[in-house]
């Protein structure tokens, strides 16, 4: 059984104490968190055992769960690999790319688990997509959410984006060519919306909005590729499938059937398809293949190198965006 240590029981880290407790293939060793009071109210809510010493239970675990603010990231994780422990790490990997950096490179040393907690790869709807989703063309994100002043300490682009981010990165298998972006800060002392354009080599592109000052919540995908169009709704957990089928000229069109005909006078046949979502925990499922890597030795289903890809393209848009609002800042004066 993996032995397995809690790091930060905020309000997400909760939910990964209580899913962690669930998992049959997993030991919870226990917890570390920096506030006293908090240490006391969650051992006796959840029946675990609180360490007042981050050494102490990294030393009795096999791997940890790094659910703590990200300006925390980097210090405990090189703890647990200097102790080649597994590594289990809330999004985004690090405060810094300096800090991703050379956190990839202690996993390195260490020769252990790295996986980065960017929950939507686990999103039954993008799971039940995915399969459809080859050489996307076109790709439209919004992922639009109601003021919370909880990830308000940074910007829009990394507490909300950066989900998008690892999605786009993990369905284009091409390099990013070009990035333009512009945002603004509304309530924070950091952009609170943004929008982004990344050009990839392959000639994809890719639009992504992202605003934490909504009336109401979206997360929301759109791929679009040679004869097909993929929705993925991450909130609502659906997903619908359009795909164009060539219809040879000597079969008989249904009066039913939804068809077109292009400009070169072809006729397709237009399919839908809404495949069954199952329900899941994407959390928990995220969890569960961080166990499973260790268990069967096998890469992680979001690696230390996918967290600092996304990080690396989020800093960049970010750079992009802060030199737009720096230009229009100095045209107003």
């Amino acid at each position: 059984m993996l032995k397995v240590g809690l790091i930060g029981v905020g309000h997400l880290g909760k939910i990964h104490l209580k899913l962690l407790k669930e998992i049959t293939s997993i030991e919870v060793v226990g917890f570390y968190d920096s506030r006293d009071d908090i240490r006391s109210t969650i051992s006796k809510e959840f029946n675990i055992k609180a360490y007042d010493n981050l050494d102490e239970l990294i030393t009795l675990c096999d791997a940890v769960d790094i659910v703590t603010p990200t300006v925390s990231h980097f210090d405990i994780a090189q703890k647990a690999l200097r102790q080649s422990k597994h590594v289990f790490i809330e999004k985004p990997l690090t405060k810094t790319l300096e800090e991703g950096k050379n956190l990839v490179e202690f996993s390195y040393e260490a020769n252990v688990k790295v996986q980065v907690g960017h929950v939507e790869r686990f999103n039954p709807a993008f799971v039940s997509s995915y399969k459809n989703i080859i050489n996307p063309m076109f790709i439209e994100v919004h992922r639009l959410a109601q003021f919370n002043p909880r990830g308000t300490d940074v910007s829009v682009v990394l507490d909300l984006m950066i989900h998008d981010i690892d999605i786009i990165l993990s369905v284009v298998k091409s390099s990013v060519k070009r990035i333009s972006a512009s945002g603004v800060a509304v309530v924070s002392n950091t952009p609170d919306i943004c929008n982004a354009r990344i050009e990839f080599d392959n000639g994809c592109v890719a639009n992504l909005t992202a605003s934490r000052l909504s009336m109401k919540n979206m997360r929301k995908a759109r791929f679009f590729q040679k004869d097909a169009y993929i929705s993925v709704d991450f909130l609502e957990r659906k997903t619908e499938i359009f795909k164009l089928e060539e219809i040879p000229d000597n079969e008989q069109v249904d009066e039913f059937d939804l068809t077109l005909t292009t400009q070169e006078g072809n006729k397709k046949r237009i399919l839908m398809e809404f495949p069954e979502v199952p329900e899941s925990n994407a959390i928990k499922e995220e969890l569960i293949s961080f166990a499973n890597a260790i268990k069967n030795d096998t890469k992680p289903e979001v690696s230390v190198e996918d967290g600092y890809n996304a990080l690396e393209v989020a800093y960049a848009i970010i750079e992009e965006m802060n030199s737009n609002i720096e230009f229009q800042e100095v045209i107003k004066d």
